[in-house]
C-alpha cells in the first residue's frame, strides 16, 4: 500500500481545479471551512458533516506522567482536546 499525504495546499489546489477557481480562492475556501469547524468546536458544540464525520470537544482527565529526560513523575492537568469521529460511510469506505 502506497502512503501519501494530502496537505492543505493540495486540498485547496484540488478545489480550485475542480471548480475552475484561482489557487487563492481555493485556499480561502479551505481556510473558511476549517475555521468554521474550529469555531464551532471551540464553543463546545459539535460540527457534524454527513457522510464524513463529526468534530467535538472532549475533556482529558488529569493523569500522572513521566519526564522522559529525568524519569521524574509529573502531574499532567486536565485539558480540553478536539476529537474526530468518522461517519459510518467513511469507516465503510476505508475497510
Amino acid at each position: 500500500m502506497r502512503h501519501t499525504i494530502m496537505n492543505k495546499i493540495e486540498l485547496a489546489n484540488k478545489i480550485s481545479d475542480k471548480f475552475e477557481l484561482s489557487k487563492k480562492a481555493g485556499g480561502q475556501i479551505v481556510d473558511m471551512v476549517f475555521g468554521e469547524i474550529m469555531a464551532v468546536v471551540k464553543k463546545n458544540s459539535e460540527a457534524s458533516i454527513a457522510g464524513f464525520g463529526s468534530f467535538k470537544l472532549a475533556m482529558r482527565k488529569p493523569r500522572m506522567g513521566v519526564n522522559p529526560k529525568t524519569g521524574e513523575k509529573i502531574s499532567i492537568p486536565a485539558t480540553k482536546v478536539p476529537k474526530f469521529k468518522p461517519a459510518k460511510a467513511f469507516k465503510d469506505l476505508v475497510k
